[in-house]
Order: structure tokens, then sequence, then C-alpha cells
């Protein structure tokens, strides 16, 4: 028999794989390295399945690509084939009248991809090819796509599993359990669109237990005519002694399990935390109580049409922008601590001289500074100025970054610069950790799907947000071909607007504008008004993307005083704000130490 023919009744697979190895004394940061490090255990773990009543396994190369084990200095092809020899040899261990498949795991590569990240699509079907080559080669029956959440990187691996071999491939995506993504029939979306992917089987694995996976059954086995899977996780883990445990009785595993085939999965098994005494007792029910297998329906169930999201009204900044009108952001410096006084009053006198909105920078140079959604909380309440609040990518994971921007939208905070952030090592705690989950590209993304009114894994947030999404530019980059390139990557994901970094001569400010015009975004040109001649010179030898002309340096260089230096930096600065609002939608004012009276000096040329 095979694969495909067997995937036509109940087919009772595995459970987990690392926490069986590390059970029996594996110690390493990938599991899928006992394949070489330790076959004995890799073959051993297989056979306990088979022998509690496993129809297959999985190989121990769910991590096994070259995107996951960069760096390791290991030939991944070899350890795929490996792995696959091993589950071989355990599925012809032993007697058994029933056929043993071999299926190979394949699980997602544990960064974003583009748009989100830096990672490309090639890449995943690739490594997937790569993958699924090598798998062949060590004799599997078919493939397990597993624990992949973003759709998108799941169809790539299947078109390079694809390019690989026509064997069955069985798709299972990670859910949460939530009332919002069940009311919006996720699951059965996510089934229609890998069945038109060409694979045998559909389902979900990982994150929730066998109850709460219920209803991902139901609606999946309602949107195809798909065999479904279903491979739970015996309930809730919990950390002990630096470890994740499951504490479940395999009995309450097998009933519960057994509910999900009544439900229309006819692929059971078992994901983290379950053992071969999980499998043992769900087939041994199977045996003694054959389920009754609610009929399937044939096609996707008529839902009641949705009623549209509702629309968040935009930002003043962003109705502006709208219009044609221009725009004037000045950029205030967060100070340490928490006297906010300067800040706020600098803030009141720029409202009152005609600044549109106050920047907001996020630890910039990786300075400890006080959370910028608390102050930009505080000026928009007590000044009455709207703020851009810029948001790095450095401190904060996935999963935070978008509890964070939801809180914040609640908050009305809408205008959003997304920027990738500095390095922590350079700021005043270097021994922090960096996180940059993903770059500035990457949370662009994120507010544009925000702003659709769903988050990244496609789970409804219940209103169209009102982000106005920014950008920054740099038109000096040190590679311009590649600046340029992140710029439409960012028009794409669904940036609105772009702030620049400073530019200091009219040729530059317009070219500037016109890259964003290129792209469709309307741009508001940076101009920083220089100080001292040392600040000049600081400015163009220190600070990268920053090119400072010869003339004006030598212009504050001449300059008798501080203070006549100033009066050159001013001046200059009010030549190329009157340039800028000929050829831009709006000016971005840094000015020196967040000082308001410079910025205002140079609004009032205007």
């Amino acid at each position: 028999m095979t694969l495909q023919e067997a995937l036509g009744g109940v087919l009772v697979g595995d459970g987990a794989n690392g926490t069986q190895l590390m059970a029996r004394g594996f110690v390493g940061d990938h599991y899928d390295l006992a394949n070489l490090l330790a076959p004995e255990l890799v073959r051993e773990v297989h056979a306990a399945y088979f022998e509690a009543g496993s129809d297959f396994v999985e190989t121990n190369t769910f991590h096994a690509t070259r995107l996951m084990l960069e760096g390791d200095r290991i030939d991944v092809e070899d350890l795929c084939r490996k792995g696959a020899q091993l589950a071989r040899e355990a599925a012809l261990e032993g007697t058994s009248e029933e056929a043993r498949f071999v299926l190979g795991a394949i699980g997602p590569v544990g960064r974003p991809i583009e748009p989100l990240g830096s990672i490309a699509r090639e890449q995943i079907v690739v490594a997937a090819e790569r993958q699924a080559r090598a798998l062949v080669e060590g004799g599997v029956d078919g493939f397990m796509l597993e624990t992949f959440v973003d759709v998108a990187e799941m169809e790539a691996a299947i078109e390079g599993v694809r390019r690989a071999s026509d064997l069955p491939i069985l798709a299972s995506k990670a859910y949460i359990e939530d009332g919002e993504m069940l009311a919006e029939g996720l699951p059965g979306r996510t089934s229609q669109t890998l069945a038109q992917s060409g694979v045998q089987a559909v389902g979900a694995n990982c994150i929730v237990g066998p109850q709460r996976m219920l209803d991902l059954v139901r609606q999946m086995a309602e949107a195809t005519e798909l065999p479904v899977l279903a491979f739970p996780t015996p309930g809730l883990p919990q950390l002990v002694k630096g470890h994740i445990v499951y504490d479940t009785d395999p009995e309450y595993f097998a009933k519960a399990a057994l509910r999900l085939v009544e439900e229309g999965a006819t692929v059971v098994g078992g994901c983290c935390g379950t053992t071969p005494e999980h499998v043992r007792a769900l087939r041994a029910l199977l045996k003694a109580k054959p389920p009754k297998v609610r009929p399937r329906v044939g096609g996707v169930r008529e839902r009641t049409e949705k009623k549209p999201l509702p629309t968040t009204e935009p930002s003043e900044f962003a109705k502006k922008l709208a219009r044609g009108e221009f725009v004037t952001a000045v950029e205030m410096d967060v100070p340490r601590g928490l006297n906010l006084d300067r800040l706020l009053s600098g803030a009141e006198a720029l409202r009152a001289a005609g600044a549109d909105v106050i920047n907001i920078a996020d630890g910039a140079r990786a300075r400890l500074r006080m959370n910028p959604a608390a102050v930009a909380q505080i000026v928009q309440s007590r000044v009455g100025i709207e703020v851009t609040m810029h948001f790095a990518c450095r401190d904060r994971n996935l999963l935070a970054i978008q509890s964070d921007l939801l809180g914040w939208h609640a908050l009305g905070l809408r205008n959003i610069l997304a920027v990738t952030g500095d390095p922590a090592n350079i700021g005043d705690y270097p021994s922090a950790t960096s996180v940059f989950d993903i770059d500035a590209i990457g949370l662009v993304r994120i507010l544009g799907r925000f702003n659709e009114g769903i988050d990244l894994a496609g789970y409804g947030v219940g209103v169209r947000c009102g982000f106005t999404v920014a950008c920054a530019y740099n038109p000096l980059a040190f590679d311009p071909d590649l600046e340029r390139d992140r710029l439409k990557r960012k028009a794409d994901a669904g940036a609105q607007v772009v702030y620049t970094q400073p530019v200091f001569d009219v040729e530059t400010a317009e070219r500037a504008a016109a890259d964003c015009a290129a792209v469709g975004l309307p741009a508001l040109v940076g101009v920083l008004p220089l100080k001292t001649h040392r600040h000049a010179e600081f400015m163009h030898h220190e600070v990268p993307g920053i090119r400072v002309p010869d003339d004006l340096r030598r212009r504050m260089a001449e300059a008798p005083d501080d203070e006549s230096s100033l009066e050159v930096g001013v001046e200059e600065a009010q030549r190329l704000a009157r340039a800028i609002r000929a050829c831009a939608q709006g000016l971005y004012l840094m000015p020196p130490f967040g000082s308001a009276t410079i910025a205002a000096r140079v609004m009032a040329a205007l």
C-alpha cells in the first residue's frame, strides 16, 4: 500500500522527537544533529513510536536546512539523508502486518520572509528543494510540512518540495485557537489556499491541545475534501528548571484525540510533549472504539456575509498629506530621566509657530531614554499637537511589536516612523541584546496589515487601524542603489510618507524628493541647522550618510565666533527650507540640541 492509498483511511502518526531525544540523553542546540551525533538514539525513538502503534514517523529533520543551520559547518543534505535512513531502518525492524511509512519533516526557517524580513522567497524554495531531494534519497514515502505560521512561507516550501519530488505532501499550519480567528474562518480559508498548492492533506499542529484543536478541525473539514491532519500538544506547557515540560495523562489525550477523528481528522498524532505512551493510548482506543466520523459536507460551508470592518479616522497629519498641503515636522530630543518640562515648552512654542507635527525618537544611538510612546502621549495630551513616534525594531520581538502597536493605537498614537534602529552595542548598555526580528521594511508591513484590519498571522484586530505609516530614506547612503531598492520595498509594503535624513544642499534635497516621488510617496526632506564649525565638521566626517558642502563648512569656519557661525547655519537652513517647499511636500526639521528657538527661526522663512 502506498501512502497516497493509506490517506483514504485513518492514520496514526508519531509524537514529539526532540523531547524524546532529550529524555534519552541527547544534548545539543539542534535535535536534528542527533542524526549524525547519536543515530542510535534517533532510531530508538522512531522504533518506540512504531512499536506503540504509529502508522508513520517523521524524520528528525524539522530544522535541517542551511537557513536554520548556517554557520554550523554541517552537510545539511547528508544530515537529511541520514535522518530518512534511520527512520526507514526503524520502519523495517520487527514484524508488522500493517504498512509503515516515513514522512520527511520540513519546518519553517524561524525568521520572517520578505516583505516582512530579509529572507527572500526563492531562498525558502531552494532550501526546501534541497532538503526534499536529500530526504527522497534517504527513502521517505512523503513529506510533512509542519508548524508553519506564515502561509506564504509554506507555499514557497511546497513549491520547493514539488521541484524535487511528486511524493505526497501533508501541509500543517500552527494556529492559536482564538475566537476572532475562528469567527473569520481562517482555518477554512487557509485549507483552501493550501489545497490549491497541490498538497494531499491539510491540517493543524502544535501550540494548542486536543480540545482546543476541535474547532480548527471542524472548519478545515468543512472547507476541503482533502484529508485533515491534527497533531495537537497534550496540553499547556510549563517551564521547569529551564526546560519546557508537559504533564498530561496519555489516556486523556487519547480520548480527546478520538473526538478530533469524529470531527473529521483522518491523520492524527501528537506534537510537542507527546510520547510513545500517548500514541499507544490513542491506538488502543481507536481499536477498542472505532470512531463515528461526522459526514464531510464536501465543500465550503456557506457563511453569512461579514459586515465591513469599521475604519479608524486618519490622523490630521495624514489628512494634510492627502490634501497635498505642505507640512512641517520638528524632531525634539527626549532628555535623560523624567523631566520633560523643556521638551513640552518647546513643543508649545513650535505649535504656536506653525509646526504640524512633533517627532519623538525611539532610543536613537541606543541611548537610554523614556519610552517614546509615553513621551508622545504626554505631548499630544498636554500640548495639543500631533506626534510622529519613531519605532525601532531593535528592542522588541514580533509579538511585542504587534502588541505595543495595538496598545498605542488605542491611546491615539497614529503616526509611526518605522526605523530599524541602532544596535545596542553602540549605546549606553553595550551588553544589552538587540532583537531585530524584523527591520524597518518588516515593520512597515506590520503597520500595513493592521490598517487592513489583521495581524501578521491573519487574525482580525476588530477594526481597520488608522496608522500613518512613515519610513526613512537617506539620499546620500553609502550604497545608493540598495537604499533606493529598500525605499521601493517600503512603498510596496505599505509606507505612506517618507522622512529623509538631513541634507545640506538644494541639489540633494531635490533628488531626495524626486526619489520618493518615483515610488509614489510624498517626502518630508530633512534639514538640520548647523550650530558651530565643530558641529559641521562632526556631521560631515563622523556621521554616516551625511555630507556638508565644503563651502558651507568653510563659511562656518571663517565666522568670528559661535554666534556668527550659528547665523550662517540658520541662514543656510532657511534657504534650504524655501527650496524644499518648492520641490517636496514637507520639511523635517532636526534642530541642534532640540532647540525650539532655532527651529522656529527656520520655519519663519517659510
